[in-house]
């Protein structure tokens, strides 16, 4: 499931990820780095899935830890090539349950 925050609910995925495609391209000047934030259960295995996705691609990793250690902040600072570069990795990101992305 794709869990995005201020995800419009009334589009598909489809949709959704061709309005960020054009966002995307309209705001950044690609190459370059992009920022992803992402909220999930401190549970280190699926840190370590989140970390797959970016095994081959240039990144800066900071997590912080909810008040209760329960949930992970993790902001991945990545040097992508273009939009569909950075809707590839929300993709991928996607399909590890439990992550909500920022």
């Amino acid at each position: 499931m794709l869990n995005i925050i201020g995800h419009e609910n009334e589009k598909t995925p489809e949709e959704f990820y061709a309005s960020l495609k054009e966002k995307l391209e309209a705001t950044h000047d690609f190459p370059e780095d992009y920022l992803y934030k992402f909220i999930i259960t401190n549970e280190e295995s699926k840190h370590t899935e989140i970390y797959r996705v970016f095994d081959n691609i240039k990144f800066t990793l900071t997590t912080r830890d909810s008040k209760n250690g329960k949930y992970t902040s993790i902001n991945i600072n990545a040097f992508v090539m273009d939009a569909d570069q950075v809707i590839q990795i929300y993709k991928e990101v996607g399909k590890i349950s439990g992550v909500i992305m920022l």
